[in-house]
């Protein structure tokens, strides 16, 4: 599918990523319909189906033009608010700092961030059939306090644990220190740039754990776990295995249903935002946003593993435009 190019090639794209363009002038008449540029920046965890939206959109608008890049969510939030872009992409919950500085958030679609391991790890199949639980994950990437795999369950190997975390400011890495109750900041680990290095940094040493966006760990064709990572179940119960209604990693389809139905934590399930200033709610913008809140474009969510926003939120956002 169209999507799966831009994932592919997008730590590409994302490392000769340039500032977006100068906005030209924009405007609407019923010969030319709109015309303008959407200068677009932030998360990687929307920057693939924006591109995609955007595409559609031009379909319709030709006279519109689309300057997209990514670097996190918070280069997004920042641009955003420095009247560098258009819009932000911002995969995490806003700061009231922010919102005090005219952040107007639009929520339009939901994901999660996972856990990950390295497929070819020693206990690959126990971490399977026990997970983790949210306390173990503390004390892996906050407290320190397990060196050894060993130290979390003697039937583990007598190894380092690699632990990865994300360099940039990230709403990947702000909705994963949020489920563990800290701030990014408080995330101890290797710092890796963006969700395409750190999925790379997992697949290389088979002893790593991290996190990633689910677009990153699954492959969109086949629905299974892409080649050389693995997704870390949580143990949500604590009882030392995942039990029936705690397993739902096999299949992008699976986890995304168990995000959509709650059953997946939030966090580390979470919103996708559009975020534009309060004074800058133009009509082109406007009706883009309107246009990735259409039924058809949110069709586009679950086969490229998102999460469509339903009617009720739908028709909430909506009201804000």
């Amino acid at each position: 599918m169209r999507i799966r190019k831009y994932l592919t090639y997008s730590l590409l794209f994302l490392l000769a990523a340039v500032s977006c363009a100068p906005k030209v002038k924009e405007g609407y008449d019923e010969k030319t319909g709109f015309i303008g540029t959407i200068s677009v920046s932030g998360a990687f965890a929307l920057y693939p189906i924006v591109v995609l939206w955007s595409e559609d959109f031009k379909k319709i608008h030709p006279n519109v033009r689309f300057n997209i890049s990514a670097g996190g969510a918070g280069k997004g939030i920042s641009d955003v608010l420095s009247n560098m872009v258009d819009i932000g992409l911002v995969s995490r919950d806003l700061h009231e700092q922010e919102l005090a500085r005219g952040a107007f958030p639009v929520h339009v679609a939901k994901d999660a961030v996972v856990g990950t391991f390295n497929k070819a790890h020693p206990n690959h199949d126990l971490l399977l059939q026990r997970g983790l639980t949210q306390q173990e994950l503390i004390g892996i990437f906050v407290e320190k306090k397990y060196r050894l795999w060993s130290d979390i369950d003697a039937r583990f190997v007598k190894e380092p644990i690699e632990v990865y975390v994300r360099s940039d400011a990230a709403g990947a890495a702000e909705t994963w220190a949020k489920f563990l109750g800290e701030r990014q900041e408080g995330l101890k680990g290797v710092g890796i740039f963006g969700d395409p290095g750190l999925a790379q940094a997992i697949k290389d040493k088979p002893l790593a754990i991290g996190f990633n966006n689910i677009n990153y760990v699954f492959d969109l064709k086949s629905k299974a776990t892409a080649q050389g990572i693995a997704v870390l179940p949580i143990d949500i119960d604590g009882n030392g295995s995942i039990a029936a209604d705690e397993n739902f990693y096999d299949n992008l389809d699976s986890l995304t249903s168990a995000v959509a139905t709650n059953r997946y934590p939030s966090p580390p399930a979470r919103d996708l935002t559009f975020v534009i200033r309060s004074d800058k709610k133009t009509k082109l913008l406007s009706e883009f946003i309107r246009f990735v809140l259409d039924k058809q474009q949110q069709g586009y969510l679950l086969e490229n593993g998102y999460v469509p926003l339903n009617e009720e939120l739908k028709e909430k956002e909506l009201k804000k435009l």
